[in-house]
């Protein structure tokens, strides 16, 4: 085979591939599009830093020949295999974020409302004079800290008790929840509930004679039944829901019932997605707004915005960034019952709803898409975070890459980490809790 006849083979390979991509470099072209534009738009991060140490550092192979291009101007990110293959596109909008637009069209976006300009007069600004030097030295630890830790916030008593950031990062970098977005979700649907505008019991309204009898609790519990891939590193339902459909609760709505309701326990977040479509069906075209005014202000949430796919929909599964404080304000309004400054904002009761256990699950997962413990045990109804000294009344957010919130009521504990920390890091935020408990008794 001569050269030349080598060369036209390698050429005819690369057209075909620009001209149908392969779905796993179009989920990559799509996921480094989308964290690129969130941390430009929302976190004023560097796009080539973003793109080196976000995306091809800790990820698929694939993804160290993704390159992007930026638009500040239009508010867009492409993106694509060595910069021209896979079709990565994100486009950021007021308030909302940015949301992957997996068709590759700027005209098929769905305008989202621009809510009205909050007026936050009364948010939580906690003060450095209230830091606990034993708990600053613990969280100092880079060992308890963990491989690419970007923030730590501890709350205690409803005071700061110590923070830390990674060079890079501050107390104004918004950053990347990834699934502790579910817990905000569960408590958007708390307001519905606090408002007698929806019932746990209901039904989540999916078509079709083996969905209809589907709840929002089923959902939210992740005993629908329904299938859903949450594998990670490939094409699954979840990165196809995530980079390649545009209506995501669309296409985690129809998927098809592999259990009975309620007998089986899977993680899904398709199930968030469809719940946060739920939420927003009832709320109406205002829902960003109700968000903003209902949650975000009461609590002094300046930074937070939960993004959308390209039809409208919050991806509530995943995607809610803010500040390491903002985080901490939300896992304060856990701690404290639902209530905010002697004001009820989730109704009596919701959050012990939300970490009740759920059967199907061995007691590991909350009804309320909040972890009861982290740490996977062997016995099921075990809990195994109780022999590494952590209260049995705690319970979790948690994220993809580190992301942690640790809610302790009986201690008045907040204890926010964030970072970006792949599971082959085999990172345990456990030693880290127990020792700020210690530490700030």
């Amino acid at each position: 085979m001569g050269l030349t006849t080598l060369l036209l083979m390698l050429f005819a390979l690369v057209l075909v591939v620009w001209e149908r991509p392969p779905d796993l470099i179009r989920v990559g072209a799509g996921y480094a599009a989308k964290i690129v534009c969130s941390n430009v738009f929302l976190a004023n991060r560097d796009p080539f830093e973003v793109l080196k140490s976000d995306v091809q550092a800790p990820g698929h192979p694939l993804l160290k020949l993704m390159r992007v291009d930026l638009d500040r101007k239009l508010g867009t990110v492409r993106a694509g295999l060595l910069g021209f293959i896979g079709g990565g596109l994100a486009v950021a909008r007021p308030d909302a974020g940015c949301a992957v637009m997996p068709d590759g069209r700027l005209d098929t976006a769905r305008p989202v409302p621009r809510p009205k300009r909050l007026s936050y007069d009364d948010p939580t600004e906690w003060d450095a004079a209230s830091a606990l030097p034993a708990v600053q030295a613990v969280i100092a630890d880079d060992t308890l800290a963990g491989p690419g830790m970007r923030a730590i916030v501890v709350v205690s008593g409803g005071r700061l008790a110590a923070e830390r950031y990674a060079p890079g990062f501050d107390r104004n970098t918004p950053q990347l929840g990834w699934s502790m977005t579910k817990s905000v979700t569960a408590g958007l649907i708390g307001l519905l509930v606090k408002d007698g505008r929806l019932t746990l019991e209901q039904s989540a309204g999916l078509a079709g004679a083996a969905r209809d009898a589907i709840s929002v609790a089923d959902l939210m519990s992740m005993t629908s039944g329904l299938h859903f891939d949450e594998g990670y590193g490939a094409v699954s339902d979840v990165t196809r829901m995530l980079y390649l459909e545009p209506d995501m609760a669309a296409f985690a709505g129809a998927e098809p019932r592999a259990h009975p309701i309620g007998e089986v326990w899977s993680y899904s977040s398709g199930s968030a997605v469809v719940v946060s479509r739920i939420f927003q069906n009832i709320v109406g075209s205002d829902s960003i707004h109700f968000v903003q005014s209902r949650l975000f202000e009461q609590l002094g949430m300046k930074s937070a915005v939960i993004e959308t796919d390209e039809t409208g929909t919050m991806v509530g599964s995943s995607y809610m960034y803010a500040t390491p404080r903002d985080w901490a304000r939300y896992g304060q309004l856990l701690v404290q019952d639902g209530v905010w400054k002697g004001r009820e904002v989730l109704p009596r009761g919701y959050v012990a709803m939300m970490a009740s256990p759920v059967a199907a699950s061995g007691g590991e997962y909350g009804r309320g898409m909040v972890w009861r413990w982290v740490t996977h045990g062997d016995k099921p109804g075990e809990n195994p975070d109780a022999a590494l000294g952590i209260p049995a009344d705690a319970f979790w957010m948690s994220g993809h890459d580190g992301q942690f919130a640790a809610i302790i009521p009986s201690r008045q504990l907040v204890i926010i980490r964030m970072g970006l920390t792949p599971a082959r890091d085999q990172y345990m935020p456990e030693p880290l809790v127990h020792a700020v408990i210690e530490a700030a008794r």
